[in-house]
């Protein structure tokens, strides 16, 4: 973790080099781990409800589907299985990302949350491309549905899906793995609404076609979300800045310390949901403010939510850092 940065050491703690030569520390923060893990603990409670109440209606649709022959039935009831899986992967990974650090993994294993989450999206892309291509084989060919059962079982799915996402929503903004699983309840959660509007036309008109138009529609609407998810994934295991955050803001505040000449080699990068960190270089030629740079930097990251400070004190930018400082973030 945190590949290419070269520093392996308890979160929240801030390091420097000065003039390149040994380690300073200041400032003992190494609560970071700490909150993460018992933010872990209360996910794996939420994950471990919305499985079992999945789980056990899956079996319900599933056989309800097939009774009534209806696809939206049916793709909910594929949604719901994804659902279970997910689900399960993350309550694997909610308690195994807490297992302790190692020297050969310094960070721990912080990480598997963000390959949950990515193989969580990467299924639903795969899921809902499928349902879609199945719906609009049915909007060419319709087939005879079974309104009133699909109506029964859709408004069972209907509650059981709300009943997981209220439970799954207040992990969902703070971690990457609980909202993978929290997009796959929701999808859910559209689906059965979808099924619920879709087994009252047929029943009350006769349109056929509309069990396949829902199904269209809320695949349509979890592609989009699913989409997101990976990207977002993709964007942590890429070490890639944290969006809310600018690389030239967080320069410029290190840049108005008093002492500090220039900042060279800034990186910012997520190692985890909530648990973002920085390493640069910054030159601060009078040894004498070297220690008091380093506590102020500390501080002044805190604006950005840095909590995983790490610093190099150079007296000057070394001769093979001068000649491409303009190509270095």
């Amino acid at each position: 973790m945190g590949a290419g940065h070269g520093h392996a050491h308890s979160a929240g703690d801030t390091h420097s080099k000065a003039g390149g030569h040994g380690h300073s520390h200041a400032g003992g923060h190494g609560h970071h781990h700490v909150d993460v893990r018992l933010q872990g603990d209360g996910d794996a409670g939420r994950l471990r409800w919305a499985l079992i109440i999945t789980a056990t209606f899956f079996v319900v649709e599933l056989v309800g589907g097939f009774l009534a022959n209806s696809l939206a039935l049916l793709a909910d009831a594929g949604h719901m299985f994804t659902d279970v899986a997910a689900l399960s992967l993350s309550l694997f990974v909610a308690w195994f990302s807490r297992q302790p650090a190692t020297p050969e993994r310094s960070y721990g294993y912080l990480r598997w949350e963000i390959l949950a989450a990515f193989l969580n999206g990467s299924v639903l892309l795969v899921v809902s491309g499928w349902i879609i291509w199945e719906s609009i084989v049915r909007l060419r060919t319709p087939e005879p549905v079974v309104g009133p059962l699909m109506l029964v079982v859709a408004l069972g799915g209907l509650v059981v899906n709300l009943a997981a996402a209220r439970i799954l929503h207040p992990s969902s903004s703070g971690s990457l793995n609980v909202r993978g699983a929290y997009l796959h309840v929701l999808g859910d959660l559209l689906g059965s609404v979808g099924a619920v509007i879709a087994a009252l036309v047929v029943w009350q008109t006769g349109f056929m076609r509309a069990d396949a138009i829902a199904s269209l529609l809320v695949s349509a609407l979890i592609l989009r979300s699913a989409w997101q998810l990976v990207r977002e994934s993709v964007d942590v295991l890429l070490e890639s800045t944290p969006a809310h955050i600018s690389p030239g803001a967080v320069r410029q505040q290190l840049e108005l310390l008093p002492g500090v000449e220039s900042v060279h080699d800034l990186h910012i990068w997520t190692v985890t949901s909530g648990f973002i960190a920085m390493s640069a270089h910054v030159v601060v030629p009078n040894p004498s403010e070297h220690q008091h740079v380093l506590e102020h930097a500390h501080e002044a990251m805190k604006l950005f939510g840095i909590g995983h400070v790490t610093i190099q004190l150079e007296r000057e930018v070394p001769a093979a850092e001068e000649g491409c400082l303009n190509d270095r973030f």
